[in-house]
């Protein structure tokens, strides 16, 4: 009995799943789901460059993830480039980390989507706060990111 119902909800899979368009979601898509507090957001160039740094901070661990590992470590004074998935709800799980980045001067900008971050970070998992540490493995794309995020407009 439970084959036959698996293959029903299969069956059903396959007929919705042309209209996802494989699960690829576009940048305009994205922005649609985004929190009213993700000010200043990464353009779409900017949120590709952001993906491709913590993927190679990743690759020689050298990022901090997760709400409480980074607010620990803004606390002790790490320095890096702060990104967070606009996405993220309840709004109230993150919310104080932009005032935290602002107080200790750190560069912070919110990407559209938590799932692409926990991707490019290596994880299965989604991930709605990355602090990107900067080393001398990937210190170009480092520095390229920590520019333009700087140059963002703060939010009043």
């Amino acid at each position: 009995m439970t084959k036959v119902k698996k293959e029903k909800v299969s069956a059903e899979a396959e007929e919705a799943a042309p209209v996802a368009e494989g699960g690829e979601k576009s940048y305009q898509e994205l922005i649609a789901n985004v929190n009213p507090i993700a000010q200043p957001l990464a353009s779409k160039k900017l949120s590709k460059k952001l993906y491709k740094c913590v993927k190679k901070a990743a690759k020689v661990k050298n990022i901090r993830r997760g709400v409480k590992e980074v607010q620990k470590f803004i606390n002790k004074g790490e320095k890096g480039i702060v990104v967070l998935a606009g996405d993220t709800l309840p709004i109230d799980v993150y919310c104080h980390l932009p005032v935290m980045c602002e107080d200790r001067s750190l560069p912070y900008a919110y990407i559209p989507s938590k799932v692409d971050l926990g991707s490019s970070a290596g994880s299965k998992r989604p991930t709605c706060v990355i602090l990107i540490k900067p080393h001398e493995d990937y210190q170009e794309a480092y520095d390229e990111c920590m520019e333009e995020v700087s140059s963002l407009p703060k939010p009043l």
